[in-house]
């Protein structure tokens, strides 16, 4: 169970409103336990929205870029839940395999081109320093314009902060989602004492 507990039906007719608002039409599942959990602060969820619908939906990267990067800022910071409902929601769709989504995972074994293993290095760089490289975006920049490039920072950002919400809120995967495949992640340390 969630520290922060989803809403669950009946919603009111403005939180199921909302609710609609950030699923897909014609959906086959129930709101996201993510989307449940936030709409307990009803105007912070909406303004989330906003750039969460706005980065999928209206970004300029190319999805299967958008989503090498989102795959492996999600797998970096542990979150199988946000990596699962990826996976299953658009990664087949934007043409990411199994063994690609697999090395979003485990860092290698996957046939990427040279500009991807770019992303999966630039996402790697943000998760572990906060920064990129000069090298590696100078390389970047041969290969996206400067509003592509703020979009890569963007995302990799975004999905942090997803990543750390939904990891200490500790939200169950989705029961349609796939977990991390094996071998998955080392276990997180125990967090330091603080007596």
């Amino acid at each position: 169970m969630p520290r922060i507990a989803p809403l669950d039906p009946p919603y009111t007719p403005e939180v199921a409103a909302a609710l609609a608002r950030w699923m897909p039409p014609d959906v086959a599942h129930d709101p996201l336990v993510l989307f449940r959990v936030l709409h307990r602060n009803p105007e912070l969820a909406s303004r989330m929205r906003v750039l969460g619908a706005g980065l999928l939906a209206h970004g300029r990267l190319p999805a299967r870029d958008r989503e090498i990067i989102i795959d492996r800022t999600c797998a970096r910071t542990g979150c199988e839940y946000e990596w699962g409902v990826h996976a299953a929601a658009f990664g087949e769709a934007a043409g990411l395999g199994r063994e690609h989504l697999r090395a979003t995972v485990s860092g290698d074994g996957a046939p990427w081109s040279p500009k991807e293993r770019l992303l999966m290095s630039a996402a790697d760089e943000l998760h572990d320093s906060a920064r990129i490289s000069d090298r590696t975006w100078s390389a970047l920049a041969e290969h996206y314009e400067e509003p592509q490039l703020l979009e890569i920072l963007v995302l990799a950002g975004w999905y942090r902060t997803i990543g750390q919400l939904i990891n200490t809120l500790e939200i169950d995967n989705e029961p349609w989602a796939p977990p991390f495949p094996a071998p998955h992640p080392p276990p997180k340390a125990p967090p330091p004492s603080l007596t």
